[in-house]
C-alpha cells in the first residue's frame, strides 16, 4: 500500500464500515447486478423487482464487506494498527 493508497484508506476507514459497504458495495456494485440480474437472472419464486432487489442486497453487501476486508488488512500492514 503506497502512502497516498494509505491516506485515503484512513479517510474512508474513518467513515465506518457501514457506509462504506453501503455506497461501494451496494450502490456501486449492487445497482449494477439490479439491473443485470433483472434481465439475465430472475428468481423463479419472485417477481422480477424482486429478484433483482435481493441480488442487488446480497451481492453489493459481500462485495463491500470483501473490499473492506482486503483494505484493512493492506492498511494494517503498514502499520495503521487500531
Amino acid at each position: 500500500m503506497h502512502s497516498r493508497e494509505f491516506d485515503r484508506w484512513s479517510r474512508v476507514r474513518e467513515q465506518g464500515l457501514l457506509r462504506y459497504v453501503l455506497v461501494n458495495g451496494v450502490v456501486f456494485y449492487g445497482l449494477p447486478m439490479f439491473v443485470l440480474m433483472t434481465f439475465v437472472i430472475p428468481h423463479p419464486r419472485l417477481n422480477v423487482l424482486q429478484s433483482a432487489m435481493l441480488w442487488m442486497a446480497l451481492a453489493g453487501s459481500g462485495y463491500g464487506i470483501a473490499r473492506w476486508m482486503v483494505q484493512e488488512r493492506r492498511f494494517r500492514k503498514v502499520g495503521g494498527r487500531s
